[in-house]
């Protein structure tokens, strides 16, 4: 089968490997959509370590091909369709329990994409403990998206402990920053989109976006200053890892921030701020469970997720299909197999 493979060098391979065979407590998921992920630029260009050999693609979604031994028929049968939680971890310790293998505590976690094989290829083969039902009123794209970049930011909101009823500053409208918008706006917050690209707050309109903000362009404090009277923001999540200083610059009194966004460099001096009684905490995608929380709430709500891609392509087309995300002048690429 065809898969897309990164040298590190800010190319993509395009290669021919058998098609994998499920082991004991395992599962073959059949690929219907792989997203792309704003993430995978970082292996794409070589700035994190992974293992080069492993197919990419961490946001996969699909069907049930086949079932290893050992796989009760209540955990899976063939023609189901799944989201796939895409860390794997031992299964034991108290973390994996709780529905967070990526921070399993026997030190033998593992990333779809980074350790292991990943989805952009037909099949994919995981553990059956990392597969989710996918709710029959959501598009396999829907469920790609979920499996990461809008997990990510639904993860990032339950940090925060819920947004209702606030004024909240999503910077980065990627595919995260405008799901957390839409999530947002959904929940009953009042949302400034902030980006300094105009068709990408064009976009933070159509997911629920009551003010707009080129920070390139006009003040962000300004922004926000005046729309507040002077308040400043009860909520500022932060997800294109280039804005912490924007991010409080606009956090008001008792505010809370997350920040999901990649490097991401954070610094503040405690004296500076500590009478502004501020909550500060990171967020890193989410667990299995909120995972099926996330899609349950996305149908309940009616939630426009497809509308995140603004691209599809097929496996044949990896090459050029990272060539336009690397630019990141657009929406969200997803590769679709029949």
């Amino acid at each position: 089968m065809k898969s897309v493979l990164f040298p590190g060098d800010g190319t993509t391979v395009l290669e021919d490997v058998p098609e994998p065979t499920p082991g004991p407590g395992e599962v073959v998921v059949k690929i219907r959509a792989s997203g792309m992920c704003g993430s995978d630029l970082h292996f794409y260009h070589g700035n994190f370590d992974f293992d080069h050999s492993v197919i990419q693609g961490h946001e996969p979604c699909g069907e049930i091909y086949a079932i290893g031994e050992g796989v009760a028929p209540t955990a899976a049968t063939v023609g189901d369709r799944v989201m796939i939680h895409h860390y794997f971890g031992c299964g034991m310790c108290r973390r994996c329990r709780a529905g967070w293998p990526q921070m399993c505590e026997t030190g033998q976690g593992k990333t779809m994409a980074v350790h292991v094989n990943g989805g952009h290829a037909p099949f994919a083969v995981v553990p059956v403990t990392s597969i989710l039902p996918l709710p029959s009123e959501l598009s396999f794209k829907a469920g790609a998206a979920i499996g990461c970049g809008t997990g990510t930011a639904w993860g990032a909101i339950k940090r925060l402990g819920g947004v209702s009823d606030t004024v909240t500053v999503v910077i980065g409208q990627g595919p995260v920053g405008l799901s957390a918008t839409m999530f947002a706006a959904s929940m009953g917050a009042t949302v400034i989109g902030v980006d300094i690209d105009a068709t990408r707050l064009e976009r933070a309109k159509h997911f629920g976006a009551d003010v707009v903000v080129n920070s390139r362009e006009e003040s962000l404090f300004d922004v926000v200053s005046d729309y507040t009277g002077g308040r400043l923001a009860d909520v500022v999540m932060e997800t294109s890892g280039r804005a912490t200083k924007d991010a409080f610059s606009v956090l008001g009194t008792f505010g809370r921030a997350c920040f999901s966004g990649l490097p991401g460099d954070v610094e503040f001096t405690t004296q500076a701020v500590y009478k502004k009684q501020w909550t500060v905490m990171t967020s890193w995608t989410m667990s299995s469970i909120e995972q099926a929380r996330c899609a349950d709430f996305v149908v309940s709500h009616n939630l426009p997720v497809d509308d995140l891609y603004s691209h599809r392509w097929t496996i044949d087309q990896a090459a050029e299909a990272y060539e336009w995300f690397d630019r990141q002048d657009a929406g969200k690429g997803v590769f679709e197999f029949d």
